[in-house]
């Protein structure tokens, strides 16, 4: 249990508040929302950018940590990232971004 806790105070030590109405949509970044399109499958695919912690794939949210997350952040609309990840490289293009 001490060790459990310790845990849990060393991540509240890091912890961040975030107001999402001051997010950046002009690119992506942490507590945004990516529309992307897989370049290979044509699929469509939306996203929301959430911390390690908050990851969920099942509900949509990808951890900035990801093989997909670490890829598209920063881009924009209309940009091309490709990805590393265990099948091989993916292309996606960018679409939307919102917060």
């Amino acid at each position: 249990m001490e060790a459990r806790i310790a845990a849990m105070e060393g991540a509240l030590a890091n912890v961040r508040v975030l107001d999402e109405s001051s997010i950046d949509t002009s690119k992506v970044s942490i507590l945004t929302t990516v529309k992307l399109t897989n370049l290979g499958t044509k699929k469509q695919v939306t996203y929301k950018i959430v911390s390690e912690k908050e990851a969920d794939l099942k509900a949509g949210k990808i951890s900035v940590t990801s093989p997909i997350g670490k890829g598209i952040l920063g881009k924009q609309v209309g940009d091309t990232a490709e990805v590393q990840a265990p099948a091989g490289v993916l292309k996606f293009k960018i679409e939307e971004i919102t917060a």
